[in-house]
C-alpha cells in the first residue's frame, strides 16, 4: 500500500520449535491511522506488540517501516515503536513529572534545548504542563497512564503501540485516556491500541484487527464487524439483546 507507514508479513512467534503462538500474522497500518487489535484474552494480542517493538524476536516474517525491512533490527525498531504498557506504574521511573519525561532523552544524550522543546510540545499537548514538579506517584491513575504517553511521545517516536490502555482506571481516568488518544488522533499520530474492552473506543478507531489463537481472522471497519466479536469472546454491549451500534460505543456522551 502506497501510504503504508509500516508493513507486516507472514510475522511468527513461538517460545520454541514445538510453541508455536502468532502464526502468520499480516497487514498494513497507514500513517495516521488509529487502529484497534481485539480479541479474547490469550489470542496473542500483547505478544504481538512485544514482537514489533523488539522486546521478542520473531521466528519468521517480515516487519517493514516506510519501506525500509527492520525486521532484524530490533534497537531500530525500539527507537521507530513507543509502547504504553499496561501497568503505568511500571513505566514511570523519575521522581517527578519532569524527570520521568527526561529520563529516556537522557539516556540517548539529547540536547537540553531540544528536551525543553519536546517536553513543551507534549505537555501542553497531553495537559501535564502545570504537573512537572509533581511527584510522579502522586498522580491519579489516569494522570500516570498520560504521563506514560508523554514519556512515550518525547522519544517521537513513529508509532504509538499502547497495550490495555484502560486497565485499572476508574471512570474518569478512562475519559482522560479517551480523550488523550482522540487529541493524539488529530494531532496526525499513528496509534495502534490492543484492548478486549472495545465499548470504550470502537467509535473512535479507523479500522480493527480481529485475532484469535495466535491469528488474524478478521480485518476491517469496526462497524461492519461487531456481529463478528461476539462470536470470538469479545465482549459487545447490548440492550433488550440488541447489540449497540458503534455511534453507540463510546463513553465521552455519558
Amino acid at each position: 500500500m502506497e501510504n503504508s507507514i509500516l508493513e507486516v508479513n507472514n510475522l511468527c512467534f513461538g517460545f520454541n520449535k514445538n510453541n508455536q503462538i502468532l502464526s502468520n500474522i499480516s497487514f498494513n497500518i497507514e500513517e495516521g491511522e488509529f487502529v484497534l487489535i481485539a480479541g479474547a484474552n490469550g489470542s496473542g494480542k500483547s505478544l504481538l506488540l512485544k514482537c514489533l517493538k523488539g522486546l521478542l524476536k520473531p521466528t519468521n516474517g517480515s516487519i517493514v517501516v516506510n519501506g525500509q525491512d527492520v525486521s532484524k533490527h530490533s534497537k531500530i525498531r525500539r527507537s521507530l515503536f513507543g509502547l504504553v504498557f499496561q501497568d503505568a506504574d511500571s513505566q514511570i521511573v523519575g521522581q517527578t513529572v519532569e524527570k520521568d519525561l527526561k529520563f529516556g532523552m537522557d539516556n540517548i544524550k539529547i540536547s537540553s534545548e531540544e528536551q525543553l522543546r519536546r517536553i513543551s510540545d507534549v505537555t501542553e499537548l497531553l495537559n501535564l504542563q502545570n504537573k512537572l514538579k509533581m511527584k510522579a506517584r502522586n498522580l491519579s491513575g489516569g494522570e500516570k497512564r498520560r504521563l506514560a504517553i508523554a514519556g512515550v511521545l518525547v522519544m517521537e517516536p513513529k508509532i504509538i503501540f499502547m497495550d490495555e490502555p484502560f486497565a485499572n482506571l476508574d471512570y474518569p481516568g478512562v475519559i482522560q485516556v479517551i480523550k488523550t488518544l482522540l487529541l493524539l488522533k488529530e494531532s496526525g499520530h499513528t496509534i495502534i491500541i490492543v484492548s478486549h474492552e472495545i465499548e470504550k473506543v470502537a467509535a473512535h478507531a479507523d479500522r480493527l484487527i480481529l485475532m484469535e489463537s495466535g491469528k488474524i481472522i478478521e480485518n476491517g471497519k469496526v462497524d461492519k464487524l461487531l456481529d463478528t466479536l461476539l462470536n470470538h469472546g469479545v465482549f459487545v454491549p447490548s440492550i433488550d439483546g440488541k447489540l449497540l451500534t458503534c455511534k453507540d460505543l463510546t463513553w465521552l456522551k455519558h
